[in-house]
């Protein structure tokens, strides 16, 4: 795929960004998360975020969303005001097609525009596609936490990645 159209998350991107965070929690290697996430809950999900922890959308260059991002703040604590957590979902009929990549480096690039200097990611060991995607935007593996949440009453780790904005990638 070439150049992947990257725009603000809307309401009506909802449904479609339920169903691939959905794709992400079935897979059992992408995120601690549990349940179904319909239209409606994504849409108060969208709704509630502040401005600093923008979502967007990979799209086809039409209606159709390829994939969605998110920036968050890292914490509510004032010194880390400028480390924001990074998300990346891709839906499981377009991986391997740069989607990924294209909404990685968007964050990137949208991130000073909120006032972060720093990216963090949590991604669980098991999903080498997530590490492999952080390390080729620049972001190094920094620790795990062990036994740090659970999937299907099992205790899983998550590998921490981060990039510092302002400083040249490791």
């Amino acid at each position: 795929m070439s150049e992947i159209p990257i725009r603000l998350a809307e309401p009506r991107d909802a449904a479609t960004i339920g169903r691939i965070y959905d794709e992400g929690i079935d897979s059992r290697i992408a995120t601690f998360a549990a349940g179904d996430h319909p239209a409606d809950e994504r849409r108060r999900w969208l709704a509630g975020r502040p401005e600093s922890a923008p979502v967007y959308c990979a799209t086809d260059g039409g209606d159709d969303v390829l994939g969605w991002s998110a920036l968050a703040p890292f914490s509510h604590r004032e010194w880390y005001a400028g480390v924001a957590e990074y998300t990346v979902y891709v839906s499981a009929g377009q991986q391997g097609r740069g989607v990924g990549s294209a909404l990685l480096s968007h964050l990137i690039g949208v991130a000073p525009e909120f006032g972060y200097w720093k990216l963090v990611g949590m991604i669980l060991p098991e999903n080498g596609p997530g590490l492999a995607l952080a390390r080729r935007h620049g972001f190094r593996v920094v620790g795990t936490h062990m036994g740090h949440g659970r999937i299907a009453h099992q205790w899983r780790d998550v590998t921490l990645v981060e990039r510092h904005l302002e400083v040249s990638p490791w």
